[in-house]
């Protein structure tokens, strides 16, 4: 079985992380070894126009959300594609990530970078709806291209058994570059700091050319997006779907390239260097590099620790909490001197230790207690969200905090008072905020609706919480989605208010 496991759901950083498993469609596949199964999913089907959206009860809302989007990315794809799909289009969904990775839908361990999978062969779409709105209206979008691609360059019979359509034999950077421009259009943020970082490399422009797009080294998320949003700038959106027949038909993206533009690509991928320098040069003098603003504290060096994230201060801002690969073999909490970077001590092992399935370590940061003694953090155990407790001065585990009803936890923030701790969970496809009470050992909802409400943060009384979030900015009667503001919760009234001080300086997500 082929399919392509997309990610780009998740930060630019941690998109390489899981390129090892996208170099080739034909690599996704798995023999003989089994998912561990944590629960059973009941589903039920819930047809539209074009789809058959298969859920559980716990996701129904979110469900219905995900129906409009999937009719809304059709309507738009099928024009600027000029098809109709054959056949009714499967979209099967669960409500978080780690009931995702538990899905015998498809085969193949699911890597928590992943936020969808299309299969070639019956082009079934499996994906999470648990985290934002945006994010699952992107990888709906997302999906759905691969769904086109596949359908456009097959033999027009999902079910069938027979050869792999021809978008299975083109490089990446087409793929998942026309995925990524069709789902969230020509101009993206974690692009735009690709570009302007390959231009303000230290070794120099590291633009690739026509041949090394299709280099591992080059993200074709990325690359691949900011190439083809360039051609369509000129030739317009038309010639996205013109190029992938003329490709899937010889399996050949240089030829499907020269039939739709009549152009070399060399010259092509010169043209997109000139213009990128033109975009991006004049921002340089304004810039300097991280280095200018403080040194750096903990680096990688080769293959170790190159993904170092998620940092945490103690209250005396001696000590360091962060996410490391530098393990190697996992991504796990260590405790570092917040002056000289050195490492105290590896809090975690989860390629050793089969407690945790995950640290959050995408979407997640911990917490340190006022007095500095403990630090929580958030995770998976057996498939279901923990708040795990550190006893630093210790050096043990000292609770687990289990969150039964939940489906996720990220980001939990200790209160000022030392007495509780807030987070953001996932709940039936949707984040809200919750409070747990370290006395009483109960935890409480603070908000209950579909707009994203994340990364929580006490205020010095202790009485409010300052959190991201989309309420003012999006209009659920429509489904339109808008950018992340500043909000306020009282914790003890759940009234919310935006945040005065910054009300109108939001930024997009």
């Amino acid at each position: 079985m082929s399919f392509h496991r997309c990610g780009d759901r998740r930060p630019p950083w941690l998109l390489a992380l899981v390129l090892v498993a996208l170099t080739s469609p034909l690599q996704a596949q798995y023999f003989g070894r089994n998912k561990v199964q944590y629960e059973s999913f009941d589903f039920r089907v819930l047809k539209t126009e074009h789809f058959d959206i298969h859920f559980y009860p716990a996701e129904e809302a979110a469900a219905a959300h995900a129906g409009r989007m999937a009719e809304r990315w059709y309507a738009r794809l099928s024009s600027i594609l000029d098809h109709e799909l054959n056949g009714r289009q499967s979209l099967i969904l669960y409500a978080s990530a780690p009931e995702f990775q538990q899905t015998n839908a498809v085969g193949g361990r699911i890597g928590e970078g992943t936020g969808g999978v299309t299969e070639a062969l019956r082009r079934r779409i499996v994906l999470p709806t648990g985290g934002t709105l945006a994010d699952l209206d992107h990888v709906i979008g997302h999906e759905l291209v691969h769904a086109f691609q596949y359908d456009i360059t097959g033999n027009g019979r999902p079910n069938s058994l027979g050869a792999l359509p021809g978008a299975s034999y083109l490089p990446l950077w087409f793929i998942e570059g026309m995925a990524e421009y069709l789902s969230i259009g020509p101009t993206a943020p974690q692009t735009a700091m690709w570009m302007r970082g390959a231009l303000e490399n230290t070794t120099g422009d590291t633009l690739p050319t026509f041949a090394q797009l299709e280099d591992p080294s080059y993200f074709p998320y990325r690359y691949g997006h900011a190439f083809l949003a360039w051609m369509a700038g000129h030739w317009g959106d038309q010639v996205i779907g013109q190029m992938l027949r003329g490709a899937g038909r010889s399996r050949d993206v240089v030829a499907g390239i020269g039939r739709v533009l009549k152009a070399n690509p060399d010259s092509l991928v010169a043209r997109w260097h000139a213009e990128t320098h033109a975009a991006y040069d004049p921002l340089k003098p304004g810039s300097q590099p991280p280095e200018t603003f403080g040194p750096p504290v903990v680096t990688g060096k080769g293959n170790e620790g190159r993904f170092n994230v998620a940092p945490s201060l103690s209250p005396d801002g001696s000590q360091m909490m962060f996410l490391s690969d530098r393990g190697l073999f996992s991504i796990d909490l260590f405790l570092a001197d917040a002056r000289t970077g050195k490492i105290k001590k590896q809090v975690t092992s989860t390629a050793q230790d089969p407690h945790y399935q995950s640290l959050q370590f995408i979407q997640s940061a911990g917490s340190w207690s006022p007095d500095g003694e403990r630090f929580v953090f958030a995770g998976i155990s057996r498939g279901r969200p923990i708040l795990s407790v550190y006893n630093v001065k210790r050096e043990k585990r000292e609770e687990d905090i289990n969150l039964s009803g939940l489906d996720e936890a990220f980001n939990p923030s200790w209160s000022p008072d030392g007495q509780r701790i807030a987070f953001a969970g996932l709940h039936g496809g949707f984040s809200d905020l919750f409070v747990y009470d370290l006395e009483t050992n109960k935890l409480r909802r603070l908000t209950d609706d579909a707009f994203a409400d994340l990364q929580p943060v006490w205020s010095p009384d202790g009485q409010s919480l300052a959190f991201a979030t989309d309420r003012f900015t999006s209009d659920m009667s429509r489904l339109v989605i808008g950018p992340y503001s500043l909000a306020v919760i009282n914790v003890a009234s759940g009234d919310v208010r935006p945040l005065p001080a910054l009300e109108g300086a939001r930024h997009t997500s």
